[in-house]
């Protein structure tokens, strides 16, 4: 594979795994940086000082092509879950990206960095102050949730508390070179929010590192899970993965399987169990839910759980189930269907992009219990054929959301940028 012609990138961004925890966000920077590093591209990620233990960096983070440049990061006292409340985001992360855009401006004038790529407001400070810097800049706006584009009403008061980060996003994409869409399906939320430039918007999707997530656990390891929690071997397992609260739409899930399995429907004559993986503030409520649809024998909450027992939940299952009312890219998607199981979700944000109707899955509406009740009887009605259904998934994600190929396409969106600047 040849080199890249792009030596020096800054990456800045408010969080990175595992640094700063676990997230959609945290685990994209990570895997750019890592793999624009051992692509041969310097790095320089421009991120706040760790919140987790150092020593727990990646041996990519260690690499004499990566290196850590940390900008402190203030986070207000009623806003006291760095860049995850609204306060926060609209505050302190703008302080942050003002901080960390000006150090990668210091970066461009010193000579040291050819590109910038910033993940939403984090390159705030490049954007206003680079009318002397000849580095183009690279927006990676992600969810966009400030503008509601992963909602389907959202509150006023949120939408009101949002209008500095939108502010600043929108700012940062004016002055960007180019803007980049994580999935094929989000290009058009990205052209409402953020009215680019003719050109100005490029495909890159979120995707995953395909070997580490596929030598995390093998169909051992699903079995171990299913003897542990005596699930039987024939036993259909619809598997959940996700953070607890309202945005998933768990509780529209519960709805359907209890619809399905009613005297009469398909699913009452089907052994079956749903595991949940994840913890957050519905889950009393869910089980709640799950109590009073007589699931509760049928339903299994895991909780939080480690890498090594999340990647053999999905070994142990027999279908993904995403019912979420709005969404992203969904990286826990990506990693079922790299384990080669077939998907059951809804057509929020980047889902159509990977769940193929007839080839890999079912997509269903979002928030509509009948359509998913019919979906999931359909997936137990054809049980011969979810291996074939799951070997599609694991090459949809091969082919098109690996990292080690999407990484060319950004060096390629980089190469052409710093072309068009001599």
């Amino acid at each position: 594979m040849p080199v890249p012609n792009v030596w020096r990138v800054a990456v800045t961004a408010r969080a990175v795994m595992p640094l700063h925890g676990v997230g959609g966000l945290e685990r994209s920077v990570r895997d750019l940086v890592r793999h624009l590093g051992r692509r041969g591209v310097q790095v320089t990620l421009i991120t706040p000082p760790p919140t987790t233990e150092p020593a727990l960096a990646p041996a990519d983070f260690q690499s004499p092509m990566v290196e850590l440049l940390h900008v402190p990061y203030l986070t207000f006292p009623l806003a006291n879950r760095r860049g995850t409340t609204i306060l926060d985001r609209s505050t302190a992360y703008l302080v942050f990206g003002l901080r960390a855009g000006r150090a990668a401006l210091d970066l461009v004038r010193q000579g040291r960095v050819d590109v910038v790529h910033g993940f939403g407001a984090s390159a705030l400070g490049y954007a206003l102050g680079r009318s002397d810097a000849r580095a183009p800049l690279v927006l990676n706006p992600q969810g966009l949730e400030e503008f509601g584009a992963t909602a389907a009403n959202q509150p006023v008061l949120k939408r009101l508390a949002y209008t500095p980060l939108r502010r600043a996003v929108r700012l940062t994409a004016r002055a960007a070179d180019c803007i980049l869409a994580t999935d094929a399906s989000l290009e058009a939320t990205v052209r409402r929010h953020l009215r680019p430039r003719p050109g100005q918007v490029r495909v890159v999707p979120n995707g995953i590192d395909y070997d580490e997530v596929t030598t995390q656990a093998g169909p051992v390891d699903g079995a171990r899970l299913r003897r542990a929690h005596d699930i039987g071997p024939d036993e259909l397992v619809w598997l959940s993965v996700g953070r607890l609260e309202a945005n998933k739409g768990f509780d529209v899930l519960a709805a359907a399987l209890a619809a399905a399995s009613a005297p009469g429907r398909s699913l009452a004559a089907v052994k079956w169990r749903w595991v949940v993986v994840g913890a957050g503030p519905r889950r009393r409520s869910l089980e709640r839910a799950v109590g009073r649809r007589g699931l509760s024998g049928r339903v299994l909450f895991t909780g939080r759980v480690g890498d090594r027992d999340l990647h053999a939940w999905y070994e142990a299952a027999s279908v993904f189930v995403h019912p979420t009312r709005y969404e992203g890219s969904s990286l826990v998607t990506l990693e079922a269907m790299a384990h080669r199981r077939p998907v059951v979700a809804t057509t929020s944000g980047g889902l159509p992009d990977k769940v193929r109707p007839g080839i890999n899955g079912w997509l269903v509406p979002p928030d509509d219990a009948a359509a998913l009740a019919r979906a999931l009887e359909d997936a137990a009605a054809h049980r011969a054929a979810l291996d074939r259904l799951g070997d599609a998934s694991a090459e949809i994600v091969r082919l098109e959301f690996a990292w080690s190929g999407l990484v060319n396409r950004q060096i390629a969106i980089y190469e052409e940028l710093l072309a068009r600047r001599t």
